[in-house]
Protein backbone atom coordinates (compact mmCIF):
# COMPACT_ATOMS: atom_id res chain seq x y z
CA UNK A 1 0.00 0.00 0.00
CA UNK A 2 0.84 3.23 -0.93
CA UNK A 3 0.23 6.98 0.95
CA UNK A 4 0.64 10.33 -1.11
CA UNK A 5 -0.28 13.80 0.60
CA UNK A 6 -2.09 16.01 -1.31
CA UNK A 7 -1.86 20.02 -1.47
CA UNK A 8 -4.29 20.12 1.95
CA UNK A 9 -2.57 18.35 4.54
CA UNK A 10 -3.98 15.73 6.35
CA UNK A 11 -6.09 14.66 3.31
CA UNK A 12 -4.31 11.38 1.40
CA UNK A 13 -4.65 9.40 -1.45
CA UNK A 14 -4.11 6.00 -0.36
CA UNK A 15 -3.16 3.54 -3.29
CA UNK A 16 -3.84 -0.22 -1.86
CA UNK A 17 -1.90 -3.39 -3.33
CA UNK A 18 -4.00 -5.40 -6.03
CA UNK A 19 -3.66 -8.38 -7.09
CA UNK A 20 -4.72 -8.84 -10.96
CA UNK A 21 -5.25 -12.04 -12.41
CA UNK A 22 -6.90 -13.63 -15.15
CA UNK A 23 -9.97 -14.01 -12.96
CA UNK A 24 -9.91 -10.61 -12.21
CA UNK A 25 -8.31 -9.00 -9.13
CA UNK A 26 -8.13 -8.84 -5.22
CA UNK A 27 -7.53 -6.15 -3.09
CA UNK A 28 -7.94 -5.37 0.63
CA UNK A 29 -10.57 -2.24 0.93
CA UNK A 30 -9.54 -1.75 4.39
CA UNK A 31 -6.98 -3.57 7.74
CA UNK A 32 -7.62 -1.56 10.77
CA UNK A 33 -3.42 -2.43 11.53
CA UNK A 34 -2.32 -1.49 8.39
CA UNK A 35 -3.80 2.23 8.41
CA UNK A 36 -3.45 2.65 11.95
CA UNK A 37 0.29 2.24 11.42
CA UNK A 38 -0.32 4.89 8.14
CA UNK A 39 -1.40 7.01 10.93
CA UNK A 40 -4.78 6.98 9.94
CA UNK A 41 -8.13 6.39 12.48
CA UNK A 42 -8.33 2.76 13.42
CA UNK A 43 -11.64 3.37 14.70
CA UNK A 44 -14.83 3.79 11.85
CA UNK A 45 -18.05 3.41 13.10
CA UNK A 46 -20.07 3.70 10.07
CA UNK A 47 -20.05 2.76 6.42
CA UNK A 48 -21.94 4.47 3.81
CA UNK A 49 -22.60 3.38 0.60
CA UNK A 50 -23.96 5.80 -2.61
CA UNK A 51 -24.96 5.08 -5.93
CA UNK A 52 -25.12 8.10 -8.01
CA UNK A 53 -26.02 8.45 -11.96
CA UNK A 54 -23.59 10.44 -14.17
CA UNK A 55 -23.77 14.47 -13.58
CA UNK A 56 -24.63 14.02 -9.90
CA UNK A 57 -23.25 16.38 -7.61
CA UNK A 58 -23.04 15.57 -3.62
CA UNK A 59 -21.57 18.43 -2.25
CA UNK A 60 -20.24 20.24 0.36
CA UNK A 61 -21.33 18.25 3.16
CA UNK A 62 -19.69 18.02 6.89
CA UNK A 63 -21.17 17.47 10.40
CA UNK A 64 -20.51 20.78 12.74
CA UNK A 65 -20.10 18.39 15.94
CA UNK A 66 -19.69 14.63 16.09
CA UNK A 67 -17.14 15.72 12.44
CA UNK A 68 -16.38 12.80 10.70
CA UNK A 69 -13.48 11.66 9.56
CA UNK A 70 -14.14 9.80 6.03
CA UNK A 71 -12.29 7.16 4.29
CA UNK A 72 -13.75 6.96 0.67
CA UNK A 73 -13.79 4.51 -2.28
CA UNK A 74 -15.31 4.02 -5.56
CA UNK A 75 -16.16 0.03 -6.26
CA UNK A 76 -18.32 0.82 -9.59
CA UNK A 77 -17.91 3.79 -11.99
CA UNK A 78 -15.69 6.97 -11.33
CA UNK A 79 -15.89 9.91 -9.51
CA UNK A 80 -14.07 13.77 -8.65
CA UNK A 81 -13.40 13.48 -4.78
CA UNK A 82 -13.37 17.06 -3.04
CA UNK A 83 -12.33 17.74 0.23
CA UNK A 84 -12.22 21.40 1.53
CA UNK A 85 -10.66 22.95 4.34
CA UNK A 86 -12.93 24.71 7.02
CA UNK A 87 -11.07 24.96 9.64
CA UNK A 88 -11.01 28.90 10.30
CA UNK A 89 -7.55 28.86 11.94
CA UNK A 90 -5.63 26.79 9.19
CA UNK A 91 -3.63 28.56 6.83
CA UNK A 92 -5.28 26.44 3.89
CA UNK A 93 -8.90 27.90 5.17
CA UNK A 94 -11.33 27.32 2.15
CA UNK A 95 -9.01 25.90 -0.20
CA UNK A 96 -10.03 22.30 -1.77
CA UNK A 97 -7.93 19.37 -3.45
CA UNK A 98 -9.90 17.26 -6.05
CA UNK A 99 -9.09 13.27 -6.74
CA UNK A 100 -10.19 11.34 -9.39
CA UNK A 101 -10.86 7.91 -7.46
CA UNK A 102 -12.45 5.24 -10.20
CA UNK A 103 -12.72 1.32 -10.09
CA UNK A 104 -9.91 1.10 -12.19
CA UNK A 105 -6.91 3.26 -10.27
CA UNK A 106 -8.19 1.92 -6.74
CA UNK A 107 -7.36 4.87 -5.14
CA UNK A 108 -9.15 5.68 -1.93
CA UNK A 109 -9.19 8.98 -0.32
CA UNK A 110 -9.02 9.99 3.77
CA UNK A 111 -10.33 13.27 4.39
CA UNK A 112 -10.03 13.90 8.03
CA UNK A 113 -12.44 16.03 10.56
CA UNK A 114 -12.59 19.73 9.59
CA UNK A 115 -13.19 19.38 5.82
CA UNK A 116 -15.84 19.49 3.73
CA UNK A 117 -16.76 16.68 1.64
CA UNK A 118 -18.32 16.11 -1.76
CA UNK A 119 -18.17 14.12 -5.54
CA UNK A 120 -19.19 14.43 -8.85
CA UNK A 121 -20.42 11.10 -10.45
CA UNK A 122 -17.87 10.68 -14.08
CA UNK A 123 -19.54 7.69 -15.60
CA UNK A 124 -22.74 6.75 -16.46
CA UNK A 125 -23.13 5.01 -12.48
CA UNK A 126 -21.03 5.25 -9.78
CA UNK A 127 -21.16 3.00 -6.42
CA UNK A 128 -18.89 4.81 -3.56
CA UNK A 129 -18.49 3.42 -0.37
CA UNK A 130 -17.10 5.52 2.77
CA UNK A 131 -16.32 4.75 6.08
CA UNK A 132 -17.06 6.86 9.06
CA UNK A 133 -15.07 7.62 12.30
CA UNK A 134 -18.57 9.25 13.61
CA UNK A 135 -22.06 8.59 13.26
CA UNK A 136 -24.29 10.44 10.94
CA UNK A 137 -25.70 13.32 13.30
CA UNK A 138 -28.50 14.96 10.83
CA UNK A 139 -28.87 17.66 13.53
CA UNK A 140 -25.70 18.81 13.07
CA UNK A 141 -24.85 18.55 9.20
CA UNK A 142 -24.40 21.41 7.29
CA UNK A 143 -24.26 22.23 3.92
CA UNK A 144 -21.77 24.34 1.65
CA UNK A 145 -22.88 25.20 -1.86
CA UNK A 146 -21.16 23.05 -4.12
CA UNK A 147 -20.44 26.22 -6.65
CA UNK A 148 -19.36 28.92 -4.07
CA UNK A 149 -17.27 30.93 -5.98
CA UNK A 150 -14.91 32.07 -3.12
CA UNK A 151 -14.07 28.34 -3.29
CA UNK A 152 -13.70 28.22 -6.81
CA UNK A 153 -14.27 24.36 -7.19
CA UNK A 154 -13.14 23.09 -10.71
CA UNK A 155 -16.01 20.48 -11.18
CA UNK A 156 -15.77 18.20 -14.33
CA UNK A 157 -17.75 19.05 -16.96
CA UNK A 158 -20.55 16.96 -17.13
CA UNK A 159 -23.53 19.10 -18.96
CA UNK A 160 -26.13 20.02 -16.30
CA UNK A 161 -25.13 18.69 -12.87
CA UNK A 162 -27.87 16.91 -10.88
CA UNK A 163 -27.64 18.80 -7.32
CA UNK A 164 -30.28 17.98 -4.76
CA UNK A 165 -32.68 20.28 -3.30
CA UNK A 166 -30.86 20.50 -0.11
CA UNK A 167 -27.69 20.58 -1.75
CA UNK A 168 -29.02 23.76 -3.67
CA UNK A 169 -29.78 25.49 -0.74
CA UNK A 170 -26.20 25.08 0.70
CA UNK A 171 -24.62 28.17 2.53
CA UNK A 172 -21.16 30.13 1.04
CA UNK A 173 -18.48 29.67 3.36
CA UNK A 174 -18.21 32.64 4.44
CA UNK A 175 -21.84 32.12 6.01
CA UNK A 176 -21.51 29.03 7.01
CA UNK A 177 -20.69 27.91 10.56
CA UNK A 178 -17.12 26.06 10.60
CA UNK A 179 -14.19 25.07 12.98
CA UNK A 180 -12.59 27.71 14.46
CA UNK A 181 -9.64 25.16 15.44
CA UNK A 182 -9.10 21.84 13.85
CA UNK A 183 -11.84 19.40 15.69
CA UNK A 184 -11.01 16.74 17.89
CA UNK A 185 -11.96 13.22 16.94
CA UNK A 186 -14.53 11.81 19.81
CA UNK A 187 -13.75 8.12 18.76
Amino acid sequence: MQVFETDLPGVLVIEPRVFPDERGFFKETYHQQRYADLGLPSSFVQDNYSHSVQGTIRALHYQIEQPQGKLVQIFKGEIFDVAVDIRRDSPRFGEWVGVLLSETNHRQLYIPPGFAHGFCAMSDEADVLYKCTDLYAPQHERTILWNDPSIGIEWPEVGTPIVSKKDQLGQMLADAETFATTPSVSR
